[in-house]
């Protein structure tokens, strides 16, 4: 009776759509992962201003953010383009930049890059966005460089502006 319960809870719950994690393949998955963890939101070109440009996503930002102290930073270009991108970077360094905020050149991410909350994404989970990620097409863009904190910007970024 316990088998015949559980089967067709399974039959409901795949007829409504539901799946569990386990059930997804790793680059569906990984899309996933990537859209709840908001990586467009930063990383593709023109979405923060609004505007996002599909035809490019997760290709990088053109504006950045000023981290007071540190400098202006944008966020970099996730797809797999070998010069502008993460093209030369294994999923490992993928992982450990997204969990750790370690690039593989052993350089910090900027603190914008909220790796302390990704660094609880399971094994599994960080090797299905890793390999999502490395499996999109690849965009050629360059992100403006980071500018250090009392260069002049030469780009657009935000910032937070404390009361006076």
């Amino acid at each position: 009776m316990h088998y015949v319960l559980k089967a067709m809870l399974a039959a409901s719950l795949a007829v409504a759509g539901v799946t569990s994690a386990a059930a997804q393949s790793a680059p569906a998955r990984g899309e996933y992962l990537a859209a709840i963890m908001d990586c467009a939101g930063c990383h593709t070109p023109g979405a923060l201003f609004g505007k996002p440009d599909n035809e490019r996503p997760l290709a990088g930002s053109e504006a950045g953010f000023q981290i007071p102290g540190l400098g202006i930073f944008h966020p970099p270009n996730l797809t797999p383009h070998p010069e502008t991108g993460l093209g030369k970077w294994s999923e490992n360094d993928i992982i450990k930049a997204v969990r750790g905020g370690v690039r593989p050149d052993g350089r910090q991410l900027a603190a914008a890059m909220p790796s302390h909350a990704y660094s609880k994404l399971t094994d599994a989970d960080a090797k299905a966005l890793a390999g999502y990620l490395k499996s999109l097409k690849p965009v050629p863009n360059q992100v403006p460089a980071p500018t250090g904190p009392t260069e002049k910007a030469k780009a657009p970024y935000l910032t937070i502006v404390m009361p006076q």
